[in-house]
């Protein structure tokens, strides 16, 4: 069961960025660069709304039903954007990118399916798998951009269809995968809920979405600080590459010390990690591009740690939701906090979200060993 869950993870997140990159560039030109964020906002708010949906699915018909059921709205989301994109009025993009957000919401989900498909001891090594395959959907899909615009010409379209076409097809891809995903009994994770009680799992969830808070608040504004200090692109698409690297490249690693040291250890060091390289981005120079990664591979222990302490559907799309809806709260509330005083006020702002939440799962874990 775990590749067909993988597969159908990767594909997807190749659609979702493939679709991301043209539908700004799509807007732009019809709308005015002002509005060509509009797009990717309405893939978020779908990914956010989908993150609910594909939870209750998933407690109604089972997780393997869910995923199909969100691809399958995926697959719709991608046949409405190659219709704007041949020519259809422009409202059908801005639908097509909210399904494809509710197919994206899906494959984050599925990470669940994956642990359920494992021992109790491999559950965290099997959610790290499916972090780790979107980033081969992420990365290889951009390469498919260019083909796709020549095979899209070559059958009379115009060549900004073939992003969107190659979404499609790999959207439905991934449908095609999930259909092989083994349907199981039961929604929920009985013995990791019997493992976690009420406020490891809250306190897990309030982990997941700080450090994505943390980590949205400040790469929105890299962008904006190599702008200042004109830098040229060349130079701000390696520190994204980097903070990419940093997000989902040792995922395996995550996923074995969890299963080695537990969660609470794993959301310690993600806890330390984004205080650590929140301090470190206000100072430039040689230190900057790496606390980037620093600020990944923290916002990955986060995510993967916590994820190991949830245990029911519910909980699980509550908390995706949450962390898609931050997200866009935080990309809105960024650039503000950055003209006010750089990446020092950002530091602050992170200090004072991570430091209550630091304590707390320190003295947890410390409560935990004097139980032993």
């Amino acid at each position: 069961m775990l590749i067909p869950v993988v597969l159908a993870a990767a594909l997807m997140n190749a659609a979702m960025v493939a679709a991301s990159a043209v539908s700004a560039i799509l807007i732009a030109d019809d709308l005015g660069p002002a509005l060509a964020g509009l797009p990717n906002t309405a893939g978020v708010l779908g990914t956010a709304v989908g993150a609910m949906a594909v939870g209750r699915w998933t407690s109604r018909f089972g997780r393997a039903q869910a995923l199909r059921t969100g691809y399958g709205v995926g697959v719709a989301g991608g046949a409405f954007t190659v219709l704007a994109a041949v020519g259809a009025p422009v409202a059908l993009l801005f639908v097509g990118m909210f399904l494809l957000g509710v197919g994206n919401a899906a494959s984050l989900l599925s990470r669940y399916a994956a642990a359920d498909a494992v021992p109790l001891a491999q559950r965290a090594r099997a959610m790290s798998t499916v972090v780790w395959a979107s980033t081969l959907g992420a990365a290889g899909g951009p390469f498919f951009m260019a083909p796709s615009q020549s095979f899209a010409s070559g059958f009379g379209l115009p060549a900004i269809a073939g992003p969107f076409l190659l979404a499609l097809a790999a959207v439905f891809a991934a449908l095609v995968a999930s259909t092989y995903v083994r349907r199981t009994s039961s929604t929920d994770s009985p013995q990791v809920r019997q493992a976690t009680g009420g406020r490891p799992v809250l306190l897990a969830a309030g982990v997941m979405i700080v450090g994505h808070l943390v980590m949205v608040s400040v790469m929105t504004a890299v962008p904006v600080h190599t702008h200042q200090h004109h830098d040229g692109l060349g130079l701000l698409g390696v520190m994204l590459s980097v903070h990419t690297l940093g997000m989902f490249a040792l995922s395996p690693l995550t996923g074995w010390c969890i299963d080695r040291f537990g969660p609470r250890v794993v959301m310690l060091a993600g806890l330390v990690g984004l205080l650590v390289s929140a301090v470190l981005v206000t100072r430039s120079g040689l230190v900057f591009t790496p606390a980037l990664f620093l600020l990944g591979y923290a916002w990955n222990l986060c995510y993967l740690g916590g994820s190991a302490q949830l245990g029911s559907a519910e909980l699980e799309s509550r908390v995706e939701s949450s962390i898609w809806t931050v997200a866009a709260l935080a990309t809105a509330s960024s650039p503000w906090l950055f003209t006010l005083g750089g990446f020092p006020v950002l530091a602050v702002v992170s200090v004072v979200l991570v430091v209550p939440l630091l304590v707390l799962v320190t003295r947890r874990s410390e409560l935990a060993v004097a139980a032993r």
